[in-house]
């Protein structure tokens, strides 16, 4: 049976299918070792406090974060990109999710729970403010390991990741200034920008941070791939290096979520009203992008790989973006940082819970016929009439 024509399903013995008999014991108990590790964390930095200062000193959030990156984009196969590049239907998609719905969506959300014309909401402008700062800055890092678990495309991840990337250094400026200044004095909420003038993010700024969290790992990945082609063959390199790399993945992501919850242990034990007034509308973010996004490529026909990488790279943000601008714009002990902060810690257990959805549809879906972005060769039907067909 070829791989087009495998069935995914509960009986499956395939390593790659996300039945969970078929994975190992690191992905089989995922959600177990996800939760373990935000409880240490939020102990670790409870009760030894001072451990915040070597994370930010040595960067321990950003090397996990290139460490857990760097597996699936050295699973990419670079020479299919100009394929995914031309599949124009996807990127329209990716763009109407990430530039049109994405925002206006959170911006939604946030006008809901933290500006006040909702009687059992009270206002809060700073947790306002780090809602739109989040919801302006579209996928970077995690991205690529939720679409990895859920048996995702590497090459759409990789491809829209970059693709909206590009739109990203150009437009999250000018996508602040608008969703935080503009409409909401437009829509009557001026109390939520009151004294703001000008929130000053230069091009140059997120051009480093996408530069650093994607630029890096993309790189390695680049580099891993042609080289290990060229030095042994596309068979090793698939069948004994990227199996040996892809723990990394995991580590890396465990290690990221104990020192990131880590560093905001004592603000998540001393707040935690707080922490859940920003998790409501966070949740619901991530939940409603996904599910919407997984509709609209199932509707123009995807794969299952293909709308799988399409509603992942919706539903996910670039939290790292959104906590360097609001650090540098209102400090590192404001609500706005704090409020952008809490976004990857309701993010992880949130598309962890979406990765078994992605897994659950592609077992409760019939896919037969959904071809758009497939980029696989299909094996040419054969055309010649046999010779039962020419014995009438």
């Amino acid at each position: 049976m070829s791989d087009l024509d495998h069935k995914h399903g509960p009986d499956c013995g395939c390593p790659d299918c996300g039945d969970p008999r078929s994975m190992d014991f690191l992905d089989k108990y995922l959600t177990v070792w996800i939760f373990a590790a935000m409880g240490v964390g939020v102990g670790l930095g409870y009760i030894a406090p001072a451990v915040v200062d070597p994370i930010q000193e040595y960067h321990l959030v950003e090397i996990g974060l290139i460490a857990m990156m760097y597996p699936p984009l050295a699973k990419v196969n670079y020479g299919q990109l100009p394929r995914v590049f031309s599949q124009w239907r996807v990127l329209s998609l990716s763009l109407i999710q990430n530039w049109i719905i994405g925002p206006t969506l959170m911006f939604a959300l946030a006008v809901v729970f933290f500006s006040g014309i909702v009687p059992w909401f009270p206002a809060r402008p700073e947790y306002f403010l780090g809602l739109i700062f989040i919801g302006m800055a579209r996928c970077i890092a995690m991205v690529l390991v939720w679409n990895d678990l859920a048996d995702g495309s590497s090459e759409y991840a990789a491809g829209l990741v970059a693709f909206n990337s590009i739109f990203q250094i150009i437009t999250y400026g000018v996508y602040i200034w608008f969703f935080a200044l503009v409409l909401p004095p437009l829509l009557g909420l001026e109390a939520m920008v009151a004294g703001i003038d000008t929130f000053d993010i230069t091009v140059e700024q997120v051009f480093w941070a996408i530069a650093i969290f994607l630029g890096v790992p993309f790189a390695g990945g680049i580099l891993t791939r042609f080289g290990g082609v060229r030095a042994k063959s596309e068979e090793w390199y698939k069948e004994e290096f990227v199996p040996t790399i892809s723990p990394v993945t995991l580590i890396a992501l465990l290690f990221t979520v104990i020192v990131m919850f880590a560093t905001q242990g004592d603000n998540i034990v001393a707040r935690p009203t707080d922490v859940l007034w920003i998790a409501v509308p966070l949740t619901i973010y991530f939940v409603v992008m996904f599910f919407v996004s997984f509709a609209m490529g199932r509707s123009i026909g995807a794969d299952y790989s293909t709308t799988t990488a399409i509603g992942f790279t919706a539903a996910s943000n670039n939290f790292e973006l959104a906590i360097a601008v609001a650090v540098a714009v209102f400090g590192v002990g404001s609500g706005v940082a704090f409020a952008t902060v809490i976004g990857p810690l309701i993010e992880v257990p949130v598309l962890l819970a979406l990765v078994n959805v992605a897994i659950y549809f592609q077992q409760k879906f019939d896919w037969a016929g959904y071809e758009t972005g497939r980029l696989e060769e299909v094996a040419p039907v054969d055309t010649e009439p046999t010779e039962s067909s020419t014995d009438d």
